[in-house]
């Protein structure tokens, strides 16, 4: 069955309820903020402890990911991302939930296989593709550059 571009933006259109992006960007912006505000005053309390700034940095995302994997453990990562949409998606908390959330499903595998194999099922392309074009510019800049 061929189909024109016109045939399937109105097949698509038809189907897909409408985005109430008057709402969703908002909220997007206010919780993705406040995530990085939260991440900023974490930071600010690593350096108040006498660390380093880059050590400050380290430990920043180490907590992130902590408070991201502790509130998708608790279940409300998710409930937070409806409201938030894609403002819990970018930030580093975004990234620990798509590790946790398929971990949790583990039961069905057992507990070392299940979680080891669910674990990287959402993040593991991400890592793969991330670190195979690291490689690639690294490469490029070094016999190039």
């Amino acid at each position: 069955m061929r189909m024109t571009n016109e045939e399937y933006k109105k097949l698509y259109e038809g189907l897909a309820p409408p985005s109430p992006s008057y709402k969703n960007i908002p909220f997007a912006f206010l919780i993705g903020g406040g995530i990085c505000a939260l991440a900023q005053w974490i930071k600010n309390l690593w350096l108040g402890g006498g660390f380093a700034e880059s050590d400050a940095a380290s430990l920043t995302s180490s907590t992130m990911v902590f408070i991201g994997v502790a509130l998708t453990a608790l279940g409300l990562f998710g409930k937070i991302a409806r409201v938030a949409g894609a403002g819990t998606l970018v930030p580093i908390t975004g990234f620990a939930n798509s590790v946790a959330a398929p971990a949790m499903e583990f039961k069905t595998e057992g507990v070392i296989m299940g979680t080891c194999v669910k674990m990287f099922s959402i993040a593991g392309p991400v890592l793969v593709f991330g670190i195979s074009a690291s490689v690639v510019y690294g490469l490029f800049l070094y016999f190039v550059g």
